[in-house]
């Protein structure tokens, strides 16, 4: 029996649950807590993390499993264990804060609150003794007590004041409404694309790929910049770094090269030693990138990829019942990366002869390429191997194919880091349009039913019970709970408008326009407003912000922006299209000056200036036609097809024959060009009609 338990072990999130049996006198968030800080008048220390973060493991085993550091908080402190990707919304609020406070954030995230949940200190992590320039946790804790204690009321005023600056943070910008005679693409010009690219370029490493220096996260949004700009304006350059990018990730240590997948950020410039954690939101938003350039060049290189990954999520993110889990840990057996990385001795004893080869092609050494160990990597790419070795390049790929399943094997045998098993609305509604897009690029109808059955998963298990577009955000262990948020029901809408592209259902289109209207009714205070993160009708937080930053995942209020547009043109809902536009207009500047911080805000910038071809296949037999179609790179699309008269519902598919052959039409604003039958056909119209040619 643990010598400790605390309120943790009631919860469901693995990352939670790791703390529950340390000393601290852990509590979740809610009201029980807050209302026992209200009662003792005691400040609240609400500490965040998430399952899969290696630091916050580290302060965990130097500080909060040290009885009498627990002591310190428990006697001075009421104190709540927040997992982050459970409460993003908690998470931003004090993150803002602690970035006012300190001028960087991160996690562990430890925040010092006032007992009605105001911030007034906070920092990231604390060493247990004084080390790296921050004081050591036990002189934090000592401080802020004695601070909350001596000086309340400074304390209280500067909590104010801090509460106060994050209300402000929240853009002010209004959104503008345009007449319904003025085109969109109208508002945006050549000029602004251009630019967003040069400053794009700025900050590209035409070395190494990617941008800005070490840590490097892999910034697929833009990468799809890149490769839309490439797409309208055929600039070389373009197409160039996307591509560098791209094969750097794959080739490097961030990518698992004999298990598939992506970790989450490199710690250096070349791409090879990442912190191990594998997120499902990295995964995703990198399936969907290389799917788009697989379309651009089908290269062999990006398909055998997307399929490892998917593989990859498929054997260890994956629920039996059509989940998918959030994460695996950077950790096992408490030492980060173990589970990965190599000796050169183990790997001669594992592939003997056929060693030489494999330690060749992957930069294994006996010394090492980190910490002593090898993590595994590719320097040269296989065809200059291949050459280099006078090896034809299909034998080299099929050799180290089974070299590596040897490998795999083994590493099977391990201690599997351990897997955060919350499935998130959102970021499953990511996945789901990863697998959609991979199965459009790929042709793969397994990815289709993928997506299809995961869809299934959250309308069955994600849903508010007795209200038919209200959705909880997380679900664990067969409990769903906590409202959920922009990115949750955007993600979700975008994800509808996916599988409505490759299977033709409209039941798809319905609900995201059904979805969408919640969100309208629920996220924003009034049509020239931007969208908040959270539902008006929760009331746990101190600010409702409004995100509008691409980070790590894309910001709400942008997919929002492109999920308006899209559906716009679906359901001649002109006023979505103003309020698209509006938004998108509203944040140019900031999108044009900072568009690596912006980068899906600027993908939707160029489709827009570019002008959105509408697609309509209609006839007998369309799904040949469709799924060609979709295996070619057409950013600025909307497309649905039919083979019944679909009368005036849908716009885009009234008054178009039904014949027993498949035909195609290409519009703009409802007005088409003379129909076709077949898809280069559909492709050159297309082609002659884009605007930057």
């Amino acid at each position: 029996m643990p010598k400790f338990t605390n309120k943790l072990a009631d919860e469901s999130s693995p990352y939670l649950l790791q703390h529950a049996h340390n000393p601290v006198n852990w509590y979740p968030w809610g009201d029980k807590a807050l209302l026992k800080a209200k009662e003792e008048d005691k400040p609240i220390l609400v500490s965040i993390g998430y399952s899969a973060c290696h630091w916050c493991h580290v302060m965990e085993h130097e500080s909060f499993e040290n009885e009498e550091t627990a002591k310190l908080m428990n006697d001075n402190f009421i104190n709540i264990k927040i997992d982050r990707e459970e409460r993003p919304d908690l998470d931003h609020i004090y993150m803002d804060a602690v970035q006012a406070i300190s001028g960087s954030g991160g996690w562990p995230l430890n925040v010092f609150l006032t007992p009605d949940k105001k911030p007034f200190y906070g920092g990231t992590y604390f060493p247990p003794q004084k080390a790296f320039n921050r004081a050591s946790w036990k002189e934090v804790l000592t401080g802020v007590s004695q601070l909350f204690k001596e000086k309340r009321q400074e304390v209280e005023a500067q909590a104010e004041e801090l509460t106060q600056h994050i209300g402000r943070s929240n853009t002010n910008t209004s959104i503008k409404n345009f007449f319904l005679d003025i085109s969109p693409e109208e508002i945006f010009t050549k000029q602004q694309v251009d630019e967003i690219f040069a400053n794009i370029m700025k900050q590209a490493d035409k070395k190494w790929g990617g941008f800005g220096n070490a840590p490097k996260f892999p910034q697929t949004f833009t990468i799809n910049y890149l490769l839309r700009y490439y797409y309208y304006t055929k600039n070389e350059e373009a197409l160039q770094q996307a591509y560098l990018s791209l094969d750097k990730m794959i080739q490097g240590g961030i990518y698992d090269q004999i298990g598939g997948g992506f970790a989450r950020y490199s710690t250096d410039a070349e791409w090879l030693a990442p912190h191990f954690e594998k997120m499902l939101y990295d995964n995703a938003l990198l399936i969907r990138t290389l799917s788009d350039a697989y379309q651009i060049t089908k290269n062999g290189s990006y398909k055998k990829t997307i399929e490892q990954t998917i593989e990859f999520i498929e054997r260890e993110l994956s629920d039996k019942h059509g989940g998918f889990y959030s994460a695996l840990d950077a950790d096992s057996e408490g030492e980060e990366g173990k589970y990965y990385v190599w000796s050169y001795e183990e790997v001669n004893s594992i592939l003997g002869n056929d060693a030489k080869l494999f330690c060749e092609y992957y930069d294994v050494t006996p010394d090492g390429n980190w910490e002593h160990k090898n993590i595994l990597r590719v320097l040269t790419p296989l065809h200059d191997f291949a050459k280099g070795e006078k090896i034809d390049e299909g034998k080299l790929e099929e050799i180290l194919s089974l070299l590596s399943e040897r490998l795999l094997k083994e590493r099977n045998k391990r201690i599997r880091p351990q897997t955060d098993d919350k499935i998130l609305l959102g970021w499953n509604a990511l996945m789901i349009t990863a697998l959609c897009k991979a199965a459009a690029a790929l042709g793969i109808i397994h990815y289709k039913e993928l997506a299809i059955d995961n869809f299934d998963f959250l309308f069955s298990n994600l849903k508010v019970k007795n209200n038919e577009f209200e959705f909880h955000h997380t679900y664990s262990k067969g409990v769903a709970k906590y409202p959920a948020f922009l990115d949750d029901y955007a993600y979700l809408i975008e994800a509808c408008i996916s599988l409505q592209e490759i299977t033709s259902d409209n039941k798809y289109l319905e609900y995201a326009n059904s979805l969408t209207g919640y969100v309208l009714e629920n996220f924003t205070s009034s049509q020239e407003d931007l969208f908040y993160y959270t539902d008006k009708k929760q009331n746990d937080v101190i600010v409702r912000k409004k995100e509008i930053y691409d980070s790590a995942v894309p910001s709400g209020n942008s997919v929002m922006a492109f999920n308006l547009f899209y559906l716009s043109v679906i359901f001649d809902k002109a006023s979505w299209k103003e309020k698209a536009a509006g938004l998108l207009n509203s944040l140019s500047e900031l999108i044009i000056k900072y568009p690596t911080s912006f980068g899906n805000w600027a993908c939707l910038l160029i489709d827009v200036f570019a002008g959105i071809n509408e697609i309509a296949i209609c006839g007998n037999g369309f799904e040949k036609l469709r799924d060609e179609l979709l295996t070619y790179s057409i950013p600025n699309k909307v497309l649905q097809c039919t083979d019944r008269a679909s009368g005036g519902k849908y716009p885009l598919l009234s008054q178009k024959s039904i014949s027993t052959q498949p035909i195609i039409y290409l519009c703009r604003n409802y007005t088409c060009q003379a129909p076709v039958g077949d898809i280069p056909s559909i492709i050159n119209q297309i082609v002659n009609n884009t605007k930057f040619n």
